[in-house]
């Protein structure tokens, strides 16, 4: 769509700052007016909007109209004065996505999981198609991540451990010692109580029936999972950290890429994934009811704890470690061509 805009002079309108004061504009021209502005900006160049209320409406159109092309920045929110600053992304510029984001800074995990938005098996959808797909307001979020890159900033003496910098031998056996031993030592004693639990009480609550199948499901899967990773794919990750410290010889492995078992284990992760999140919705987010017994109460902090730790252990494998193993092997490979 065209516009043709004639800008009058005024005190808001500010050509050398970039500063659009569309209180000033008659109601029909404020959007075309900002898209305009918005479409003359070069790449990396910002436009500030004044406003007297929330310019959503305009975040939505001008991401339907022109694209994921632009980063939203509250400056200002009320009650007398709305300040948004829209920077047009360089070209070529390609969004994190949650996973990557939360890989970055696990604070954005936290807030992720706030809105109940899959950081970890569903990593790697943007935060606006995460949003979208929850139904939530993409703009609340996106101003809750702003918010935590300016805390971190001023907070660099208090930052969370920073696990993309880890070697990625010391971070296998992170993940084995810290999250595939938690499993292990748990996943007994939650099946244990499941089957308490459902024997006792399934008869006034039906879903227990379906707790107790998913609970013996992610318990199967997990196992032959979990051998995998500790027998095939974490060794191999092993050899070529060894390859790029020049401690072994290059070799060629029996499943032609990292990339194969990375795809079975990520697939894999979402099956249990989706298993945990019907036991979350059928518990109604592990909402006890009034008859339940201390064994029933055990066993819905056990299955939000595991449901907790699991999130962790798959963000750690699916958005840090096969990433960084993927390019580590490609590297290798390219070195040997």
């Amino acid at each position: 769509m065209k516009y043709s805009i004639t800008f009058k002079r005024n005190p808001m309108y500010t050509e050398s700052e970039n500063i659009l004061d569309v209180t000033v504009l008659e109601p029909k021209q404020k959007h075309p007016t900002i898209f305009v502005r918005f479409d003359m900006l070069e790449p990396g160049a910002d436009l500030t909007i004044h406003n007297d209320h929330d310019p959503k409406p305009l975040y939505y159109q001008l991401l339907g109209e022109r694209g994921n092309v632009f980063i939203w920045e509250y400056l200002e929110e009320g009650p007398e004065w709305w300040k948004v600053k829209i920077t047009k992304k360089d070209e070529g510029t390609t969004e994190e996505s949650v996973g990557q984001l939360a890989a970055n800074d696990i604070r954005k995990a936290q807030i992720f999981k706030k809105y109940g938005i899959d950081f970890c098996c569903g990593g790697k959808k943007s935060v606006k198609e995460a949003c979208k797909a929850k139904g939530i307001d993409v703009t609340r979020v996106e101003k809750e991540l702003q918010d935590a890159d300016k805390h971190k900033a001023a907070n660099l003496g208090s930052r969370p451990i920073d696990f993309t910098k880890w070697n990625l031998d010391f971070l296998i056996d992170y993940i084995v010692n810290t999250h595939h031993n938690y499993v292990k030592a748990s996943l007994p004693e939650i099946i244990g109580f499941s089957e308490k639990v459902f024997r006792v009480h399934g008869k006034r609550h039906e879903e227990l029936f379906q707790i107790n199948e998913l609970v013996k499901a992610i318990n199967a899967e997990l196992t032959s999972h979990l051998l995998k990773e500790e027998k095939v794919l974490f060794p191999y990750i092993k050899t070529l950290v060894s390859q790029q410290n020049e401690e072994i010889e290059p070799f060629s492995e029996n499943f032609g890429s990292v990339q194969s078992p990375i795809a079975m284990m990520e697939m894999e992760h979402e099956e249990v994934g989706n298993h945990l999140a019907t036991i979350r919705s059928l518990t109604n987010n592990y909402a006890l009811p009034a008859d339940a017994c201390n064994s029933y109460g055990i066993l819905y902090k056990f299955l939000e704890e595991f449901e907790e730790d699991l999130h962790m252990h798959i963000h750690l494998e699916n958005n840090i470690l096969f990433p960084r193993a993927l390019d580590l092997e490609a590297k290798l490979k390219q070195n040997q061509c």
